[in-house]
């Protein structure tokens, strides 16, 4: 199992550990438990936890026992952020989220055989303890000059708004969940992003004084960025979730689809389960031909089908080769056309009017007679149809589904008519 360091190295998983050689010995000395946390603070997890979740599912078939934690407690309060503080959702929105973050997670992970996966939820042993037995036997062994190092509370320290009590005591409450695994499962190893090193170090600190002689570990994985600055996990219309009610999977498909090429090597190496030599092809693909975009499309491929499951994946890549001239549109479904098109530029009418007007309403001609020139050069389609008449309305039984027009002009440029009432 020493073997799953080196490739969290050569992946870029590997931002630092406590102590290597420990955790080295121990991976060879004999089965290691783990376990990572997921707080509740959305209604889904996006694809930031990506990294935490495959990363668990890697190193469980490396052969650690992983341990899922949800957190009913410590989703109550919220890790600190450095900006300003979280609004706290009530007890049974955040039990409802428990449930659904648990079905996200679930399919990564098998509940089978020696190792198998096991979910917990922090609330199992905090929900019962008063308040004064917090803070004589876990806030007892913290101290405050040490926890105001960490780089988010600094910050907000700093900041006008200051830190509530509140969000100050999450690092004991994480702490203690790793107390509480050690104890009852034997779990000897937390892993996490490196933004979390705080409060992976302080639940180590917290085992040791408690639990004299014991050799617990932590490992953080780095931080995913993106090459022009921006936030990852971000696109124009916001986070990316897992949840399709939440983020379609066509627009999940997308997202990867468009990695810059900047990132995708990088991405590829953190989030496939391809082989190094595959990846290692892909790289070079990528740096020979980087309009073909290989390895986004196998890496789009790969996640929609982790994330959504092989039919959704291949609905997804179905709707987008049709709407580019390369399928048959009348063969998607309507909840598949309309994610697809809930992406690309499009306006609601109540009449379809002429196609000149409808190429203006879309934004795929500046004007009226830009169109009628797209038209005359050969270059506008209805549903992939070419059209040779501008002037003439598209009728209602073109209608896909009885409600979209797809309108493209040239190759690339798409909009979609969306007919209402």
């Amino acid at each position: 199992m020493t073997d799953i360091v080196d490739e969290l190295k050569w992946r870029g998983l590997f931002a630092q550990s406590t102590d290597e050689d420990a955790l080295r010995k121990a991976l060879a000395d004999g089965p290691v438990t783990f376990y990572c946390g997921y707080d509740p603070t959305a209604a889904s997890l996006h694809v930031g936890h990506l990294v935490q979740v495959l990363t668990m599912r890697r190193l469980q078939q490396a052969g650690l026992r992983p341990l899922a934690l949800v957190g009913g407690a410590t989703g109550q309060i919220g890790d600190p952020r450095p900006t300003a503080e979280r609004t706290l959702n009530d007890p049974e929105t955040i039990a409802g989220w428990v449930t659904r973050l648990r079905s996200q997670i679930e399919p990564f992970l098998s509940f089978e055989g020696e190792n198998a996966a096991v979910m917990v939820n922090n609330l199992d042993w905090t929900s019962g303890m008063s308040a004064i037995e917090f803070l004589r036997d876990i806030g007892k062994h913290f101290r405050v000059n040490k926890m105001l190092t960490k780089e988010s509370i600094a910050r907000r320290l700093e900041s006008d708004e200051g830190i509530s009590y509140t969000e100050f005591s999450y690092q004991l409450l994480q702490s203690m969940d790793y107390l509480e695994l050690y104890r009852r499962y034997g779990c000897t190893l937390q892993q996490g992003g490196s933004d979390q090193w705080g409060n992976l170090t302080a639940g180590l600190d917290l085992i040791h004084r408690l639990e004299p002689g014991a050799e617990v570990h932590a490992l953080a994985t780095p931080l995913m960025t993106k090459a022009d600055g921006t936030k990852f996990g971000k696109s124009e219309s916001g986070a990316v979730w897992l949840d399709p009610a939440m983020t379609t999977p066509y627009a999940f498909y997308q997202f990867w689809l468009n990695v810059d090429d900047r990132d995708i090597s990088r991405y590829m190496r953190v989030l496939s389960f391809l082989s190094p030599a595959e990846l290692e092809e892909l790289e070079k693909v990528t740096e020979e031909r980087p309009q073909a975009r290989t390895a986004q499309r196998a890496l789009a491929e790969e996640l929609t089908t982790l994330v959504h499951g092989a039919d959704q994946c291949a609905a997804v890549i179905a709707a987008s080769k049709a709407l580019f001239g390369q399928g048959e549109l009348g063969e998607l479904d309507e909840a598949t056309l309309s994610a697809a098109l809930s992406e690309v530029p499009h306006a609601q009418v109540t009449e379809l009017g002429p196609l000149v007007d409808l190429l203006v309403e879309v934004g795929l001609a500046p004007s009226k007679s830009g169109a009628r020139r797209t038209v005359k050069e050969g270059g506008a389609y209805v549903n992939n149809v070419k059209v040779t008449d501008g002037e003439s309305a598209p009728a209602r039984e073109e209608l896909l589904h009885g409600r979209w027009l797809v309108l493209r002009r040239g190759k690339k440029n798409l909009a979609a008519v969306e007919v209402t009432g």
